[in-house]
């Protein structure tokens, strides 16, 4: 289905490009040294969860940790005294989106830093700005990144997020700020604004996989969330085309 966003501009909803990492009882992605999911039948008063066993239906309970196995949304409740539920912070779901490819800088401690200087011309506000690192490598769908150090975004980068009045970051990356940092996640506490403001209208989404095929540029992101009420929730953003009339 063609929908138009404007007399001038259209996406077609039957061409959604989405750039999620799902969760999977077989699965190696992992960060933050957490153990595979567990996905088990339910066994409970003569009740069996599993067709293949004899049982009527597939009914399975899990276990996971949407910061740690796979792509997922935050809200400011992350890093604050309360726990602020992402499901009650996002409330809209379609958004203005940048796709940008950037490559680290390396720095003399070894440490990989993505520093996004500037945007595109003509690129004046955006809602939302995904970041594809590079070199985008098959790796990250089942990469564990425990113990890798792995990049993460410059604190110089908060100026131009607020100049641009960026609301949703996402990232495929297992963290906006460095692995080991001895918990001072800076840029977690620049972006939301912790403690003097607490942006309950921001969101960092983690552990996106941009194929190559998607070329940078302007998008409509769709920000799909699991109605967990939780700081974390796993999602689906997923990306549509714009295209001109």
């Amino acid at each position: 289905m063609r929908l138009y966003l404007n007399q001038d501009s259209f996406f077609e909803t039957d061409q959604p490009l989405d750039i999620s990492l799902s969760v999977s009882e077989h699965q190696t992605l992992s960060a933050w040294y957490v153990k595979p999911p567990i996905m088990e039948p339910v066994r409970e008063n003569g009740f069996l969860g599993c067709v293949k066993e004899g049982g009527d239906v597939n009914f399975r309970s899990i276990l996971f940790n949407p910061h740690g196995h796979g792509t997922h949304t935050e809200s400011c409740g992350h890093i604050t005294p309360e726990v602020f539920s992402v499901n009650k912070v996002v409330k809209n779901y379609f958004f203005k989106a940048l796709l940008i490819s950037c490559s680290p800088e390396i720095q003399d401690n070894g440490d990989r830093v993505i520093n996004l200087k500037s945007l595109p011309d003509g690129i004046d506000e955006i809602e939302a700005l995904v970041i594809r690192s590079l070199p985008n490598t098959s790796d990250k769908i089942a990469l564990n990144y425990a113990d890798t150090n792995p990049p993460f975004l410059s604190l110089e980068m908060i100026p131009l997020l607020n100049k641009l009045k960026v609301k949703h970051l996402l990232l495929d990356l297992p963290s906006v700020d460095k692995e080991k940092d001895g918990g001072e996640l800076a840029f977690h506490h620049a972006f939301w604004e912790v403690p003097e403001v607490n942006r309950l209208d921001r969101t960092i989404t983690e552990l996106i996989y941009v194929k190559d095929e998607i070329k940078d540029g302007l998008y409509l992101l769709e920000l799909q969330i699991a109605p967990f009420e939780n700081d974390a929730s796993p999602s689906r953003p997923v990306l549509y085309q714009i295209e001109k009339v």
